[in-house]
């Protein structure tokens, strides 16, 4: 009798995630500045000796065109357009869930949003969750990068680090910075680094805030 096929000690292997920001968009947000170019160019540069996959980026102009400029850095990787990775407001917290110092400017503010950022966005958030993070399929390790946009890198750390779901708000990530989340089966999340600019000369990095808060 023959024998059934053995199966793998592990069926799943570990996924690392590779989140960047698109690179810094011009004020129309058809593309990127001039310094945007450049901050594309040298992530691309820093993960040429990352064993890439895919890369997956939003569909708006300023994440495929920085997805692109990075994937002309790494031969054979496939690009992939991705609605969940786009730009939309993960999650729309209750008055109760912020500090109440600031809950009414918070609100106010997520308020300004376009509705089908606001209406649509917990949606997308979680499809992103379900397709970019966990373990992979199989006995190899994943490496995938994703470029999309700040909310959504604050989601996904959120997601990572198990915080309450209105945490997202608050995580600012800098243009073409980046960010490596860790899936290992069997395991909690692991936040590897965060809002990485090592890449990016000090002219180049951008946080959001002042420019003596700039790292």
């Amino acid at each position: 009798m023959t024998p059934p096929p053995a199966t793998p000690a592990t069926p799943t292997a570990t996924r690392h995630l590779y989140v960047a920001r698109h690179a810094e968009a011009t004020p129309d947000e058809s593309g990127l500045t001039e310094a945007g170019l450049r901050q594309a160019v040298l992530l691309g540069e820093r993960l040429r000796e990352i064993p890439l996959a895919a890369i997956h980026h939003g569909p708006l102009p300023r994440a495929a065109q920085t997805a692109q400029l990075i994937g002309e850095r790494l031969a054979g990787v496939p690009l992939h357009r991705s609605e969940p990775a786009g730009d939309y407001l993960p999650y729309l917290p209750a008055r109760d869930e912020l500090p109440p110092e600031t809950a009414d400017a918070t609100l106010a503010r997520l308020a300004e949003f376009p509705e089908a950022e606001r209406a649509g966005g917990p949606a997308l958030a979680r499809e992103a969750v379900a397709r970019f993070t966990g373990p992979v399929a199989g006995t190899e390790p994943r490496h995938e990068l994703l470029v999309t946009h700040n909310f959504l890198i604050g989601w996904l750390v959120r997601a990572a680090l198990d915080a309450p779901p209105a945490r997202w708000l608050g995580l600012n990530h800098g243009n073409a910075a980046l960010t490596l989340l860790r899936y290992i089966p069997g395991r909690t999340a692991t936040v590897v680094f965060f809002n990485d600019m090592r890449h990016l000369p000090k002219e180049l990095r951008w946080t959001g805030f002042p420019p003596e808060l700039r790292g």
